[in-house]
């Protein structure tokens, strides 16, 4: 058993997984007559070989105390991106082999998504609140683009 410590999401920290999205530091400029900024490129879907990027709303709802993290998933043929749609805080759980002692667990802001990059492996969605809403960027298309693990042993989030 391991308890994990959320650490701050920065763009640093994360690199190895995939990308922060945020505003913050990202290229912006004035668009429609100067009444909203555009925030350029703040990712870049990749939906691999043959698949489509389909944006899809998923519904979070917040797991018991302390939050149990036994398993992990992975996408291998393309990236997969969870923006917030509230400006709740939540938990990114993310690891870069399936192993209790690879895990690293990081507190995302209300303001800031998440993509991974191909192949990652993370845990499934974890809110905070009782409920939460994210726009979802992945793939739709043909092959087998979800591979789930076990751990070889459980670790908690306790807050």
């Amino acid at each position: 058993m391991r308890d994990l410590v959320p650490e701050p999401l920065t763009f640093d920290a994360f690199a190895p997984f995939g990308t922060v999205i945020e505003t913050a530091g990202a290229t912006s400029f004035q668009i429609n007559e100067g009444f909203a900024t555009r925030y350029h490129a703040v990712a870049a879907a990749d939906p691999g070989e043959g698949g489509t990027a389909i944006l899809s709303i998923f519904r979070g709802r917040r797991r018991p105390d302390p939050i149990r993290i036994a398993m992990l998933e992975r996408h291998p043929l393309a990236s997969q991106a969870f923006m917030p749609l509230s400006a709740n805080d939540w938990l990114v759980v993310v690891a870069a082999e399936p192993r209790t002692d690879a895990l690293r667990c990081f507190r995302a802001s209300g303001h800031q998504g998440v993509q991974y990059a191909k192949g990652v492996w993370h845990h499934p969605l974890l809110v905070l609140a009782a409920e939460q809403d994210f726009l979802v960027v992945d793939r739709d298309g043909p092959g087998a683009n979800l591979e789930e693990r076990s751990l070889d042993a459980e670790a908690f989030v306790r807050l």
